[in-house]
């Protein structure tokens, strides 16, 4: 199976009164049909190694490759398509739209990537309903609970049927149970035209992908993969 992301010496130094270097020389490839994990403390990279892959931050140094082409990280338009055409994102604290109910909040993603209105609502409609929030299409965000307003993150990673999700700490604001059927709900977005990276603190959840990246002072440590 071919790599679909290809890291090679990334690496991230953010500059303040003092230099730091939160990603140190980063190699490895990730493959479609997989669920990766990635485990470490606060601080150990996780997110920023997110960011990266997302192509919302360029790294300092090293390179990026989506199926064998590197990333540009001088073409800021070019790389925000492809974004909004391939990469799904989910983060801890839900960041919806609070001025705008459910369906807005995820048909408006749609909207980003060229399509019409009508196409971008329907689509939205399904996709909330396979998530099972048919009954809340006119919600706002401060109407919803906890795992609600995640599921409504979920059909807005999903709208535009993104080839990579990216995940943050999806559970990191929940309890058990909600926690429990977010990461189920994670888990069936697995097919073989798509990986998932989901960043946790959680070792329960991380043992149940297919590999396990251990960051560690900003490096990868030790994987664990399971075939």
């Amino acid at each position: 199976m071919n790599s679909f992301i290809e890291l090679s010496n990334l690496t991230k130094t953010f500059v303040a009164q003092k230099d730091v270097k939160v990603l140190k020389q980063i190699n490895f490839k990730f493959k479609l049909g997989k669920i990766y994990s990635l485990m470490g403390p606060s601080g150990s990279g996780k997110s920023t190694l997110l960011n990266l892959i997302s192509l919302i931050d360029r790294p300092t140094s090293g390179s990026i490759k989506y199926e064998n082409k590197q990333v540009n990280f001088k073409k800021n338009k070019e790389n925000d398509l492809f974004r909004a055409n391939n990469i799904g994102i989910i983060y801890q604290q839900d960041n919806l739209l609070t001025d705008f109910n459910a369906l807005e909040n995820v048909y408006f993603s749609s909207l980003a990537t060229g399509n019409d209105k009508d196409y971008a609502i329907k689509k939205a409609k399904n996709i909330l309903k396979s998530v099972g929030l048919s009954h809340r299409f006119e919600h706002f965000p401060n109407e919803l609970s906890g795992g609600e307003k995640q599921r409504v993150s979920i059909a807005r990673a999903l709208i535009n049927e993104p080839k990579i999700i990216l995940a943050d700490e999806p559970t990191g604001s929940l309890d058990k149970k909600n926690s429990i059927e977010i990461f189920t709900l994670l888990k069936k977005l697995k097919n073989s035209r798509r990986l998932i990276i989901f960043a946790t603190h959680n070792r329960f959840f991380a043992n149940k992908s297919d590999c396990l990246l251990e960051m560690r002072d900003g490096k990868i440590k030790s994987t664990n993969a399971r075939v």
